[in-house]
């Protein structure tokens, strides 16, 4: 029992230190430093750095699934879906260095492919959430929600590009936020901007799964 619970204080230090610096900036010796452990018991439960980075990703999408099913779960339309969505990511998006999931991707290839496979079960998701829009009348009946849905996590990943989006210009939370506003104005009827205003002022604790 005590091992599962060192293991699972490494992987939640890790993961906050990760989303506040990135991956390639801390060593196994910071880990050990903010978790007042010896570098000889990180290792006991990681054979290396490779190693704790798949284990961070893995339990945090499994968490990120979670979260998003609770929210789907709680929402009453397809439209109240995408506006739980927006207050979740804003949140997510403040506490995050947009440096991780560059990192990941050139450092860290098995980790990036578990990313990649969770990127095809949110595509799933999208396309599942704007069929149901069509059907409810909030989504136009001309959007295609398969290239949408593609085209949303190009998005996501397109406002972590630098060169794009300088980070001494631009804070990401806000840059997310504006490309998902944009995304969603685009592919709703009237009805569906009216009623994705009306969730978007309610207050964030409202959106609590």
């Amino acid at each position: 029992m005590e091992e599962v619970e060192t293991k699972g204080k490494i992987l939640k230090g890790s993961e906050e230190l990760f989303m506040r610096y990135g991956v390639r900036s801390i060593s196994m010796d910071d880990i050990a430093r903010h978790l007042s452990v010896s570098k000889k018991t990180l290792y006991q439960h990681f054979a290396d750095k490779e190693d704790l980075v798949v284990a961070v990703s893995t339990a945090h999408l499994e968490q990120e699934q979670k979260l998003y099913a609770a929210l789907r779960d709680s929402s009453s339309n397809a439209i109240e879906h995408l506006a739980k969505i927006a207050v979740c990511m804003k949140r997510e998006m403040e506490e995050l260095n947009p440096a991780l999931l560059f990192d990941i991707q050139k450092f860290h290839p098995k980790a990036w492919s578990i990313w990649i496979n969770f990127k095809k079960t949110v595509i799933k998701e999208i396309i599942d959430n704007l069929t149901s829009g069509i059907r409810e009348g909030f989504v136009r009946e001309d959007v295609n929600p398969e290239i949408l849905s593609i085209m949303r996590i190009e998005l996501v990943q397109l406002a972590f590009n630098e060169e794009i989006f300088s980070r001494t210009k631009f804070k990401i939370a806000e840059v997310q936020t504006q490309i998902f506003d944009h995304f969603v104005y685009g592919l709703v009827t009237d009805k569906g901007r009216k009623l994705y205003q009306k969730y978007k002022n309610k207050s964030t604790e409202q959106f609590t799964p």
